[in-house]
This record gives structure tokens, C-alpha cells and sequence, in this order.
């Protein structure tokens, strides 16, 4: 008896306080259960969520305590040994219990804001601890109240509950820790990889619905965190790749999709390098102007069938050439920046703007232009260093940086930088300074941005309460729209295009793996060179504006984007397709046809439309085949320095 008691004691150890964890887990999943029943209720599926959640939350923890757990019988030996373990044993689990309590309470707002649990952008988002501590100041006070208040309660609740339950009362024996630690330790081995087969569980183990906020329940925020900073490792080689394909066939796929002649590629070494001949080629390139508009999806604007918050850009779709059929290529403002002003693909890595390999000799067509002459700057309300954005503009042909630093006392300073007036007006005099220099800016924008901070008086509230991202979005509509205006009178009108265009939408969301409709977003180029309007209801991804900007500019030369000139009949009577990276799934859409890669996993087909995807049976392969070699490209061309 006292034998077995004896052999049992350093598992009771061992397993008790893990045991606390994983209730825990399991009721902050009950919690999340009942509050998105809607959309499991959608799904059919219910008893999985429990079922694998608990897998995952064993996961977690066996990887956590597989160390700790196998030393544990040593320093059982003696009494005065284990005293001294026991502390660090404590302290070691408690802390691992107060980050997993610290990321579930988290949960719920980043739920609200990007509808999935935790991943890459939460780490990412606490360097910039400024203005993100000021938005969850604004927009989750009681949160973050209560966050304060019970994680530290809970954490020394932990403490003195495992501190009963870590008591030795007599030594163990040694050939009891001889048998104990390699049981111990190929258990804990086999939880963390939870199977037997070649490779061990991860998220895609738990992708069974259609809904990837669902699939997200099933697993747990530490967990989606920690995974998506070990994916990270993989930036530097693009991203894990979805499945192979031979370079060779990648590069035959992509130029295809170019629907360039052969002849029309330069370079063997930079396989996408081709000539792209202007629709209108001048001896004097028109100036380029592109207004990045942050978080300005097609739900907001009233000429794409969403709401009537953007009457001035509205009006001024019928004076340019209006997008109305185009897509965001992600989520995030480093991606639309890496799609308009590089022509780049996405990719499951982070965005190339914060890579190590793309600040230096990286296309963009800042650099391009600069060649050419042009005078090229990025002009910002912010801190240019968020994001990494200042290191990857300057080392890529912008000549200057305007940011936050630079705007007037009395600008209007909001939490993530000066309001849109403020900014185009320091443009408008920026540009009003140029002589008959060509010039190119960057203007990107920020007051559709929570806590949504802006002047007042300038528009009718569209909702009562006034820091909303309708009424965001109604006074960033006024201020491009006055900058326009202001713009119609200047000097440099008549020789400059301007790119209105979204970086993103503000919440991409929805009950698909990949919310289509959430994608969608306008883009308009006007200017003094547009003598006539026009609609390209071509399906279009942002890869294709850059192209058509240049070729309506009068700019002829050689590049390596793979976008399309939809300023041309040819290209936009073809089949259109759109590219669309969301987390780590990549969608990849022609008319209404979709295919969406996952990681080890089949390619899956769905139908979309009216905002809906609906799974299809049987495959296509074809279109299977440009998702994956758009996906490669992207991720070989970063990693051998192609682009």
C-alpha cells in the first residue's frame, strides 16, 4: 500500500494543479459557447468544440510542463530538495495559469475586432503600446477594468489552491523516479503531439466547419498566440507553403495569368521582370497622387450598395474611373500597402513592409518612378515608424517622410495621429511647391481608425454617439472630399492623377472561412488628366491598380508585378480573379468561383454569391493550381530576393 501511495504521490504532484488549468479552459470555452451559439447553432456541430478544445488545452499544457514534469521525481528524493522545488514549481505554473486566464479575458474584444481568437497581430500590436493602450482605453474601459482586477485575483486563487495540493510528506524512493520519468515524459510527449501520425495536431486539426471563428473555439487563445509566434520563424522563407509545386510550373502559371505575349519577359533571373507599354505614353508622365484610406470597406459606401456615408466620393465616381468590382488582397494596412504601392502578392507570412529581406532593393513603384525622375514621398498623420513603415519606404525609393512630427501645435492631434484635414493640407502645400517636377505621394490616412477621433462640426452625425466608424467614415468622406475641391484649384491639378483607394475594410468578419464580401472595397482614379468617366466592373484584385496607374500615368518601363492593366479593353474583358490571404488561409476567386487552401488539407470549392459562400462538390484542379502558384510566387520571390 504504502508503495503505491508512494509511486502515485509524484503524479498527484504533477497532474492536481494541471487539472486546474484545464477547468478553467474548459468553462472559458463553455462562456464562449453560449455567446456565439448562433453561429455554432449554423454549423450543427457542438460536442467537437468541447471534444478537441479539451485536446488542444492538453496540448498546451503538456508542452508547457513537459520539463518541469519529468524533473519533478528527482527533487522528490529528499524533503529539503523538494522545498526548494516546490517554489519555483508554484511560481512556474502560476504564471502560465495567469497568461492563459490573461488571453482568454482578451478573447472576447479581439473577437469583436477581427472574429477570431488571438494570433500573430496581438503580439505585433503590443510594440505599439501608445496608441493601442489609448484605443482599448476608449473603446474597452470595463474590459480592461476587469481584466486588472480578476487576473491577479484568479492568479493568487491558483497559487494557494496548488500550494494545498504540492505537499510531500514523505521521500521517493529512486527506482520509483527511474520508472516515473520516462513514463512521465513520454506521456506528457504523446499529449502534446496528441497523435501518432507524421505530424502533430495543430489548428487545421480542428477546421471542420465552414465557420473559422468556430473552428477558433476549439482551441485556446494562449495556444493561437503561441502557435502563430512559432509559425513566425517561417517569415523569412515567405510563409509554410500550402503544398509544393516545381518552380518552374509556378512561374509557367503566374506569367500565363499575366496574359503577357512570351516575349514581353526580360530577364531569366527575375522571372516576372516584363516591359509594360503606357496606354498613352507621354514625354511628360502625369504626377501620381494615391490616397490610402484606412479601414474604407465597400459596407460603408453608398455607390458599392453600402451605406450613404461617402456622398463626396460618391459624386466624384462619376468624374474618374470607379472600381466597382475590386478586392483587398488582407486584412491589414501592411498588406494593402504591400498590394498598391509594390504590386505584391500575399502571402501567410507577414506583410513584406515589416520583412527583413524587402528593405533594400525591393520594387515599389516609388522606386521605380524615382528613376524616372519623379520626386517621391510618403505622407502620414501618424508615427511612420508604426509598423515599420518609415525603414521599408526609405529603403525602397521614397525620398521623404512627412509624419506627426512634422504637422503645426495647433493640428489636430487624435490617438493615432492628425485628422485627415490636417493631413491634406500639408499635402496640398507639399504639392503646391513643385515646379514642373514629377512627383509621387503616398497619403495614407487615419481617422477611420478606433477610437475613431475627429474634428466636430464638420458633418452631421450619421449616429448618436459620436466617436463611431460610421461617423469616422462620413468626416474622412469630408475631408477627401474637400482636399479635392481644394485640389481642382491648384497648379498641379491638371497634371496629376489621384488613387483613392481602402487599404482594408475595418472588420473583416463573417461565417465563411474566408469572408468575401468583407474583402470588397473602392478604389477611384481622377484627376485633371481624366477627360472622360468610366465603370471596370472587371473582378479585380489591388495587384491590378498599380499597373493600370502607371499605364494611365503615360509611364512605360519594365517591372515585376503581376497585376493587370485593366486600363486596357483586353484585360478587363477577361476572366477577373481576386487574391485574398485571411490569417492563414488563402482564397483565390474568379467570377463567382472560389477555392480556398488550408494547410494540410484539400483544397476546398465554393459558389459565392450575395456575400454568401456555399461549398461545392467534387474539385478543380485549375483553379486549385493558380491559388497555390499565386501563394508560391509570392513567398519563393520574397525568399530568393526574385522581386
Amino acid at each position: 500500500m504504502y508503495i503505491r501511495v508512494n509511486i502515485l504521490k509524484p503524479l498527484v504532484l504533477v497532474f492536481a494543479p494541471l487539472g486546474l488549468m484545464l477547468v478553467f479552459m474548459s468553462l472559458a470555452r463553455l462562456g464562449f459557447f453560449v455567446w456565439q451559439f448562433d453561429r455554432i447553432e449554423a454549423t450543427g456541430q457542438y460536442g467537437f468544440i468541447f471534444l478537441q478544445g479539451l485536446r488542444i488545452d492538453a496540448v498546451l499544457i503538456a508542452i508547457a510542463m513537459i520539463l518541469p514534469a519529468i524533473l519533478t521525481p528527482f527533487f522528490c528524493t529528499r524533503l529539503g530538495l523538494f522545498k526548494f522545488w516546490r517554489k519555483f514549481f508554484l511560481l512556474y505554473m502560476t504564471v502560465w495559469f495567469i497568461f492563459i486566464v490573461f488571453m482568454e479575458l482578451s478573447t472576447p474584444s479581439f473577437i469583436n475586432q477581427y472574429d477570431s481568437r488571438p494570433n500573430y497581430l496581438f503580439v505585433e500590436y503590443l510594440g505599439h503600446y501608445k496608441e493601442v493602450g489609448a484605443t482599448l482605453l476608449a473603446e474597452y474601459p470595463l474590459q480592461l477594468l476587469f481584466a486588472v482586477i480578476v487576473v491577479p485575483i484568479v492568479g493568487r486563487g491558483f497559487y494557494k489552491l496548488a500550494q494545498r495540493l504540492l505537499i510531500l510528506d514523505h521521500p521517493i524512493h529512486w527506482p520509483i523516479v527511474i520508472l516515473l520519468v520516462p513514463v512521465l515524459f513520454f506521456s506528457f510527449l504523446f499529449i502534446g503531439r496528441s497523435t501518432l501520425g507524421h505530424r502533430a495536431v495543430n489548428p487545421s486539426t480542428v477546421a471542420i466547419t465552414a465557420d473559422h471563428m468556430v473552428n477558433d473555439l476549439a482551441l485556446n487563445s494562449a495556444y493561437t498566440v503561441l502557435y502563430a509566434v512559432y509559425q513566425s520563424r517561417l517569415d523569412e522563407q515567405g510563409g509554410r507553403p500550402y503544398q509544393k509545386m516545381p518552380f518552374e510550373q509556378v512561374v509557367s502559371i503566374v506569367r500565363k495569368e499575366m496574359l503577357l505575349a512570351d516575349d514581353a519577359f526580360t530577364s531569366n533571373d527575375y522571372p516576372t521582370r516584363h516591359h509594360q507599354v503606357s496606354v498613352k505614353p507621354l514625354d511628360r508622365p502625369y504626377n501620381i497622387v494615391i490616397i490610402l484610406q484606412e479601414s474604407l470597406g465597400a459596407e460603408f459606401v453608398g455607390k458599392l450598395g453600402g451605406l450613404p456615408l461617402t456622398p463626396h466620393i460618391d459624386a466624384l465616381a462619376d468624374e474618374g474611373v470607379w472600381f466597382n468590382n475590386l478586392y483587398a488582397t488582407g486584412t491589414r494596412s501592411v498588406r494593402g500597402i504591400e498590394a498598391v504601392v509594390a504590386g505584391f502578392l500575399p502571402t501567410p507570412a507577414r506583410s513584406v513592409v515589416k520583412l527583413n529581406k524587402s528593405q533594400r532593393d525591393f520594387f515599389t513603384i516609388a522606386s521605380y518612378l524615382k528613376k524616372k525622375g519623379y520626386d517621391t514621398g510618403f505622407i502620414y498623420g501618424g508615427e511612420s515608424h508604426f509598423d515599420n513603415m518609415r525603414s521599408f519606404f526609405m529603403g525602397n525609393g521614397f525620398s521623404y517622410v512627412i509624419d506627426k512630427n512634422d504637422y503645426p501645435d495647433d493640428a489636430f492631434m487624435a490617438t493615432w495621429g492628425v485628422c485627415d484635414e490636417d493631413l491634406f493640407t500639408i499635402a496640398d502645400k507639399k504639392f503646391s511647391d513643385y515646379d514642373d517636377e514629377p512627383f509621387f505621394s503616398l497619403i495614407f490616412t487615419s481617422t477611420n481608425h478606433s477610437p475613431f477621433e475627429f474634428p466636430s462640426g464638420r458633418i452631421a452625425l450619421y449616429d448618436k454617439k459620436t466617436h463611431t466608424v460610421n461617423n469616422a467614415v462620413k468626416y474622412a468622406d469630408y475631408a477627401v472630399g474637400e482636399f479635392i475641391k481644394k485640389a481642382k484649384k491648384s497648379s498641379y491639378w491638371e497634371n496629376t492623377l489621384f488613387l483613392i483607394i481602402a487599404d482594408h475594410n475595418s472588420r473583416v468578419y463573417g461565417s465563411s472561412l474566408v469572408p468575401v464580401e468583407r474583402f470588397h472595397i473602392p478604389a477611384l482614379i481622377l484627376g485633371g488628366p481624366i477627360a472622360k468617366s468610366n465603370v471596370i466592373s472587371t473582378l479585380a484584385s489591388q495587384i491590378d491598380i498599380a499597373p493600370t496607374l502607371l499605364s494611365m500615368a503615360g509611364i512605360s518601363g519594365e517591372h515585376p508585378m503581376v497585376g493587370r492593366d485593366l486600363s486596357q479593353a483586353k484585360y478587363r474583358n477577361a476572366t477577373g480573379r481576386a487574391i485574398m490571404q485571411f490569417n492563414d488561409v488563402l482564397a483565390y476567386m474568379e467570377e463567382d468561383n472560389v477555392v480556398i487552401l488550408r494547410y494540410n488539407m484539400s483544397p476546398k470549392l465554393f459558389k459565392y454569391a450575395e456575400g454568401n459562400l456555399t461549398e461545392q462538390s467534387g474539385e478543380n484542379p485549375t483553379l486549385a493550381s493558380k491559388a497555390l502558384a499565386y501563394s508560391l510566387f509570392a513567398q519563393i520571390a520574397y525568399s530568393k530576393q526574385l522581386y
